[in-house]
């Protein structure tokens, strides 16, 4: 079933918006910062140590300990999800919002969509 002239149109100005959304998350600066594994699990550690403390301090009731195991989860997830620099020197990226730009052209997306399916077809 063939889409309206309504349909089209607004199909076409969501692809736009797609493209031009997504060239810009792609060539968002990195900065080298990256979460680190050994950081994830360090900060893992600093939890479950922090929720044993507040278990205890909870059942013992001694606030102290609850808070100072609270204190210690927060630090814990916070280490955890905080990037570090990349160790090391890592390959450039390559600039992809070149490659990546949209591409000005008279076919519609579904019609390029359709082409791509025949020639699929077509290999086998």
């Amino acid at each position: 079933m063939p889409l309206s002239e309504q349909e089209q149109r607004l199909l076409d100005e969501m692809e736009r918006h797609l493209m031009r959304n997504d060239a810009d998350v792609v060539s968002a600066p990195r900065d080298g910062r990256t979460l680190s594994y050994r950081n994830i699990v360090y900060g893992t550690i600093l939890v479950l140590l922090g929720l044993g403390g507040l278990i205890v301090g909870v059942s013992q009731q001694l606030i102290v300990v609850g808070v100072i195991g609270f204190v210690v989860m927060l630090g814990g997830v916070i280490f955890a999800v905080t990037p570090g620099k990349a160790s090391g020197k890592a390959p450039p990226e390559p600039d992809v919002s070149r490659a990546r730009a949209p591409k000005q052209s008279s076919a519609s997306f579904m019609d390029r969509m359709n082409d791509r399916w025949d020639k699929r077809q077509e290999g086998r």
